[in-house]
């Protein structure tokens, strides 16, 4: 057995024993939601545990200490990437499309930094461009997050978009984030056209024995408003701030449009590992 598959055993192990134990201590009415719920936790590990590091760090944290926030909090990030890629929570190539999404964002938040569109206000030695090297690994965490969802919930994309039409878009959105500071900004029009290219697509999916299915568009929609939430949660810490932004503000409502735009680039990158797939066909009948 090669590492990859070693890894992929281990894997569904936890996994199964997670479900099983939701199934036979979970009333029946009960157990899909509640199944739905622990899968989506268990997806969402690497996302809680740097929230809940940011929020730890915001208490605990003295202006004193050798070691500045910012850098426990990349030291932190790249220790938990570790792990899960130690105890087989991750393959390799889940990690790479990770790490590319960690590369593309941070570009990003290089020129949205220098753009005046958020600040970093903590001092810290790990950074490029003056953007803390952890700041990455939040986009990572989406990621992380997809790739998890698509192979816990089993889920199956039909009808699917021949693959370069969302590539193209998803390179649309991601050139608008840059080209809108100097030229029109088209992030309604990019909205409009993930309802065109997606308005039939939906998503398959499986919390416990029941295949459940929900449109892409309004997947991507509830994703975003969670993404807001948690960025509320690094603004009220002070880890990162938006112009004008003081005290426990929250964040505008108008950065849901930014997210959902997002998630289709992130969504993107992760069909370069999960590639969208329809149901399994049904089986022909026995004569």
């Amino acid at each position: 057995m090669t590492l990859a598959e070693s890894g992929e055993a281990a894997r569904t192990r936890i996994e199964r024993r997670l479900s099983g134990w939701a199934h036979r201590h979970l009333p029946a009415p009960a157990y899909e939601f509640l199944a739905f719920g622990l899968k989506m936790a268990w997806a969402s590990l690497y996302a809680a545990i740097m929230l809940v590091l940011i929020l730890a760090t915001k208490l605990l944290w003295q202006p004193g200490w050798s070691l500045a926030r910012y850098d426990f909090l990349t030291l932190a990030a790249v220790t938990t990437q570790m792990l899960l890629l130690a105890f087989r929570l991750e393959t390799p190539r889940e990690a790479l499309v990770i790490l590319i999404y960690h590369l593309v964002g941070t570009i990003m938040e290089i020129f949205k930094l220098k753009m005046g569109s958020w600040a970093y206000p903590e001092p810290g030695v790990l950074k490029l461009g003056g953007v803390p090297l952890f700041t990455g690994f939040m986009y990572a965490c989406v990621g992380s997050f997809m790739v998890r969802a698509i192979r816990l919930f089993d889920m199956r994309f039909e009808p699917y978009p021949p693959f370069w039409m969302p590539a193209l878009l998803a390179g649309a959105i991601y050139a608008n984030f840059f080209t809108h500071h100097y030229v029109a900004d088209l992030r309604y029009l990019l909205m409009a056209a993930t309802l065109v290219l997606f308005w039939r697509t939906r998503i398959l999916y499986r919390p416990g024995h029941m295949v459940l299915w929900m449109p892409l568009p309004l997947a991507a929609f509830l994703t975003s408003l969670f993404l807001w939430v948690a960025e509320n949660v690094g603004t009220l810490t002070g880890t990162w701030l938006y112009p004008g932004q003081k005290g426990f503000q929250l964040v505008s409502l108008g950065k849901l449009g930014s997210w959902y735009l997002l998630l289709y680039l992130s969504f993107v990158l992760v069909t370069l590992v999960h590639r969208p797939r329809p149901r399994d066909p049904m089986p022909e009948p026995t004569p």
